[in-house]
C-alpha cells in the first residue's frame, strides 16, 4: 500500500471518529499524520524498516502501529471495525456540499438519518430545519446539494478518465490486429466533465480486438459485447465503449464519434450543400443517405474530410459549434497552445501553509521537470484552515526563498523560485494584506475562499475592486467552483473580464482537476478583450505539476494560443511583465 492510500485511510478514520463524537484532538491527529505521510520524499516501507518513521513529528505510537499494519498487510482491522460500526450512508452524506461531520452526526442521532434518501425525506418533512443550529436556509442548501449530486451521479472528472484512457489506448496500439486507434467523444474534445470513455479502432479482425479489449486489466464488468462493439465498466465506475470499424471507415467514424452533436450537424449540412452525404461510414457523392462504397469520396485522415468541405482542420477541442466554422472557412484557425510551451506555474503552495513539500524539494523537482520558474504563493492569514501566513511569517519566508535561489545560482541553475501570496479577497473586496506587503512580492494571486453565497452584484463588485488593484497580478479560480461538488459562485464573469482588460489584470486558469476555473467557454471572450491567461497548477504537492498538461488542454478548448498565456514567457520576460503590471 503506497503513501497516498495510507494517508487516505487515515483521513477517513479521522472523519469516522468525528462522526462518532470522539475527542477532536484525536480526530485531528489522524489528519496531521496523513499530511506527514503525503509529504514523505522516501518510500514509507523504507522509513518504517529503518525506524525513522516512528521518530517523525505527528506520528504517535498508536498511529505508527496502524500505519505499519497497513503497509505490511494492506489491511487494518481497526479501520474495518470502525467502518462496520457506522452506517455507510453517513460518509456518502458528507459529499453533499455544506455538510460536515458535526451536522451529519446531529441528524443521525436526532432524526435517525442514515442515508441520503433518509436525509431528503427529512428535509421534505421540514424536520431538518427544526434542529438546533440548522434552520430553513440550511435545509434548503442541503436540498440543493442533493439535487446537485444527483445531477452529476453518472459524470466523472476528465482527470480521472485520462489515465484510464491512456492505459487502454496503449494496450490497443500494441495489439497486432489493430491498424489505428484513438479516443473519441467528450474525452477527445477535452470536456472537463465526461460521461464515459469512447474508443475507436480499425481492424480486419474486429472480433479478436473486442475479445482483447474485454479482457484488459482494470475492467470490473462487461456490460455488452458484440462482434464490433463492447461496453465495460472500469475501476472507479467509469464506462468505456469500444467500436471497431474498417480502416477505410476510420477517419469518418472518428470525426462522427468525436462530436460534438452540434458540430456534426453543421458538418453534415455543409456536405449536403455540396451535393454530398456525410455520416459515420464515409463521405459519399449522393443526394440521399447511403453507405454505397462505389459512391465513397476517399479520405485517409480527418484533415482530408475537412478539406473536402472547404474547411481548415478543426482540432478536436474546438468542435463545439462555438464559432470554429467561421475561422475554419477563412483558414484562420488559431495555433493552439501546447503544454510544452509552459515554463512554470505562478500559483502553488509549500509546507509553509497547506502544501506538502519544502521550498528546496519544490525547486529540485521543478528543475528536473525542465521548468524555468515556480512561484510560491502560500495562503494568507484569513485562510486559517489552510495554515495561512500572517505578515510576520510571510516576511520570514521571503529570505528563505532568496537563500534557495542563491544556492541554485551557485549550482549553475537558471531556475528561479518566485515569492508570492495567494491573498484572500475579503467580503467587501479588500485584501488580506496591505499594498506595502504585497509590493514586496514577485507574484500576487487574489482569490476568494469565503462568502460564496453573496448575490451576483455583490460578488461581481468584490472581484472588480480587486482587479483594479495594481498590486494584484491575477485573479485566482474566478468562481470558486468545485466540479461535481460545488456550484460556482454567482458572478457576472463578462463584467469581471472587462474590468481586468481595463486594468491589465490577468485571470488564472486554475488547472487543479476539480476547478479548471475560469471556464473554457469564457476564454474566447477574454482573449478578444486582450486579457492574458495564467495556467496555474495550484499545486500542494510535487506531483501536481502534472496539472500543467491538464490546464493546457482546457486552454486549447478555450482557443488560447501561446501568446495568450503569460507563463509561456521565459523568466526574464516574465519578470518584465510582472513589474509592468504594477506600473499601469
Amino acid at each position: 500500500m503506497n503513501k497516498e492510500q495510507v494517508a487516505a485511510i487515515l483521513i477517513e478514520i479521522g472523519v469516522l471518529l468525528e462522526l462518532k463524537g470522539e475527542n477532536p484532538f484525536k480526530t485531528r491527529a489522524y489528519a496531521n499524520a496523513a499530511r506527514v505521510i503525503e509529504g514523505l520524499s522516501e518510500p514509507i516501507e523504507k522509513l518504517i524498516a529503518d525506524g525513522s518513521f516512528a521518530e517523525m513529528k505527528g506520528i504517535g505510537d498508536a498511529i505508527y502501529k496502524k500505519v505499519s499494519e497497513l503497509v505490511a498487510t494492506g489491511k487494518l482491522a481497526y479501520y474495518d471495525d470502525l467502518k462496520a460500526s457506522m452506517p455507510a450512508g453517513l460518509l456518502e452524506m458528507l459529499r453533499i456540499p455544506g455538510l460536515g461531520p458535526k451536522k451529519v452526526k446531529a441528524m443521525y442521532e436526532k432524526l435517525g438519518v442514515a442515508t441520503i434518501a433518509d436525509l431528503e425525506k427529512a428535509c421534505k418533512e421540514n424536520r431538518v430545519a427544526a434542529l438546533d443550529g440548522f434552520g430553513e436556509k440550511t435545509q434548503q442548501k442541503i436540498c440543493e446539494g442533493i439535487a446537485f449530486r444527483r445531477q452529476f451521479a453518472e459524470r466523472h472528472l476528465i482527470s480521472d478518465a485520462l489515465p484510464l484512457a491512456s492505459s487502454i489506448l496503449d494496450s490497443l496500439r500494441d495489439h497486432p490486429d489493430v491498424v489505428r486507434c484513438s479516443t473519441a467523444g467528450s474525452i477527445r474534445r477535452f470536456k472537463e466533465i465526461i460521461g464515459d470513455i469512447d474508443f475507436l479502432a480499425s481492424s480486419k479482425s474486429p472480433v479478436n480486438v473486442i475479445d482483447y479489449f474485454t479482457q484488459l486489466p482494470g475492467i470490473l464488468t462487461i456490460s455488452a459485447k458484440g462482434d464490433t462493439k463492447a461496453s465495460v465498466i472500469l475501476e472507479g465506475g467509469i464506462q468505456a465503449d469500444l467500436r471497431v470499424v474498417s480502416d477505410a471507415e476510420f477517419p469518418f467514424a472518428l470525426a462522427y464519434f468525436t462530436g460534438s452533436k452540434e458540430h456534426n450537424i453543421v458538418m453534415r449540412q455543409r456536405a449536403i450543400e455540396r451535393g454530398l452525404r456525410l455520416n459515420e461510414y464515409g463521405l459519399f457523392k449522393s443526394t440521399v443517405e447511403t453507405r454505397d462504397p462505389q459512391l465513397l469520396v476517399p479520405c485517409v485522415t480527418e484533415e482530408e474530410i475537412f478539406a473536402k468541405l472547404d474547411l481548415a482542420y478543426v482540432p478536436p477541442e474546438m468542435r463545439e459549434d462555438q464559432g470554429e466554422f467561421v475561422v475554419a472557412e477563412k483558414n484562420e484557425m488559431p495555433r493552439l497552445i501546447e503544454w510544452t510551451d509552459l515554463k512554470g506555474s505562478l500559483h502553488n503552495h509549500s509546507n509553509w501553509s497547506d502544501g506538502r513539500n519544502t521550498l528546496e524539494e519544490i525547486a529540485e523537482y521543478m528543475i528536473e521537470l525542465g521548468c524555468s520558474y515556480w512561484a510560491i504563493t502560500d495562503h494568507s492569514k484569513s485562510s486559517y484552515q489552510a495554515n495561512g501566513l500572517d505578515a510576520v511569517r510571510l516576511r520570514k519566508q521571503l529570505p528563505e526563498i532568496h537563500v534557495v535561489n542563491q544556492m541554485l545560482k551557485a549550482g549553475g541553475h537558471d531556475f528561479r523560485l518566485l515569492s508570492g501570496s495567494e491573498v484572500d479577497i475579503m467580503a467587501d473586496g479588500t485584501l488580506d494584506f496591505d499594498d506595502d506587503l504585497l509590493s514586496e512580492l514577485d507574484v500576487v494571486v487574489a482569490s476568494a475562499h469565503q462568502r460564496f453565497g453573496q448575490d451576483e452584484a455583490e460578488m461581481t463588485k468584490r472581484l472588480i475592486r480587486v482587479a483594479q488593484n495594481p498590486m494584484v497580478h491575477m485573479l485566482g479560480h474566478l468562481t470558486g467552483r468545485l466540479l461535481l461538488d460545488r456550484e460556482p459562485a454567482k458572478v457576472n464573469q463578462h463584467a469581471v473580464i472587462d474590468a481586468c482588460a481595463e486594468a491589465g489584470t490577468w485571470i488564472e486558469l486554475n488547472a487543479s482537476p476539480e476547478r479548471l476555473d475560469m471556464d473554457w467557454r469564457l476564454w474566447h471572450y477574454a482573449k478578444n478583450k486582450g486579457v492574458k491567461c495564467v495556467i496555474n497548477c495550484d499545486a500542494h504537492r510535487l506531483e501536481s505539476a502534472a496539472f500543467l498538461r491538464l490546464g493546457a488542454g482546457i486552454a486549447r478548448k478555450g482557443w488560447l494560443e501561446k501568446s495568450d498565456v503569460i507563463n509561456t514567457l521565459p523568466l526574464e520576460q516574465l519578470l518584465v511583465e510582472l513589474k509592468r503590471k504594477r506600473t499601469r
